[in-house]
């Protein structure tokens, strides 16, 4: 009788993993995830549609009026901080919500759980986070500032009063108020790795950024000035002004952002021994 046989498949063997997971990779792994999430188009979108919205709607509007105001009004006029108006006042709302969820949007899903499974290395994780955030809120920011800027001035050009980039201060307030708007959403980030929760982020950040300053002016003057210069917002105020010397009692303009720099490096760290220490 005869029998038959069964050839059986040999298996290759997989190669032994080697290496650690990368930087790189991760980079690459935090990047597809931003730009594969809906509301991170329609964010950006609203930021550019206010930050020049906003800033034609001042310019065009004074540019129409320009006839029937004061001499004094037009001599204090600021056409760059006029065009970029929209991107500093407004638009450093808009990035402060996508800053905030960037990172509590995987708490509130439970999503952080898989990333971190992904990849257990959290220090990589943080820092890849910050890092594309503030890379894509740096190119939508300077995309926002230039051209609100540029639109602004033309705008602005019946007026006979309009800025170029080759004056004094005018390049660095366009130039400043990115950096400041994106300086605002890494300052939400981190508070957001302390918080980790997506409304109270975007309250506590508003408070300060926002709620913080308008109440500092209740102060008498005297205190007002000592504690103006301390708070996060006089850097965009101060980086801003290209008309006439910014107020007094403030840092030079890069030094109050400095100022803010250091909060903002102080909460990221707080925020990545956090992340470091307490579970998913």
């Amino acid at each position: 009788m005869a029998t038959t046989t069964q050839a059986q498949p040999i298996l290759s063997a997989l190669p032994p993993a080697s290496g650690r997971a990368g930087f790189g990779g991760t980079l690459a792994s935090e990047f597809t995830k931003i730009r594969s999430v809906r509301s991170t188009y329609w964010t950006l979108l609203v930021l550019l549609v206010v930050s020049v919205g906003i800033g034609a709607a001042i310019t065009g509007g004074t540019a129409a009026s320009w006839s029937h105001m004061a001499p004094s009004d037009r001599a204090s006029f600021d056409p760059t901080q006029a065009s970029v108006a929209g991107l500093f006042y407004l638009g450093q709302l808009v990035i402060v919500v996508f800053g905030a969820m960037t990172l509590t949007a995987e708490y509130s899903t439970g999503m952080i759980r898989t990333s971190l499974t992904a990849m257990p290395r959290r220090t990589v994780v943080y820092a890849a986070k910050a890092t594309i955030f503030a890379i894509v809120a740096l190119v939508v920011t300077f995309v926002a500032a230039f051209i609100s800027f540029f639109l602004g001035q033309l705008l602005l050009s019946s007026t006979h009063d309009t800025a170029t980039l080759s004056q004094p201060n005018v390049l660095r307030a366009v130039v400043g108020s990115a950096l400041y708007v994106t300086l605002c959403g890494l300052f939400a980030f981190a508070v957001g790795a302390i918080v980790r929760h997506t409304a109270g982020t975007i309250t506590a950040v508003i408070g300060v950024l926002f709620v913080v300053p308008i109440l500092a002016h209740l102060l008498p003057q005297s205190w007002y000035q000592d504690v103006d210069r301390w708070l996060p917002d006089a850097a965009g105020r101060a980086l801003s002004v290209t008309v006439g010397p910014p107020p007094g009692h403030l840092f030079s303009a890069w030094n109050q952002f400095a100022v803010f720099a250091v909060y903002t490096a102080v909460l990221l760290v707080v925020g990545a021994v956090l992340f470091l220490k307490r579970d998913a």
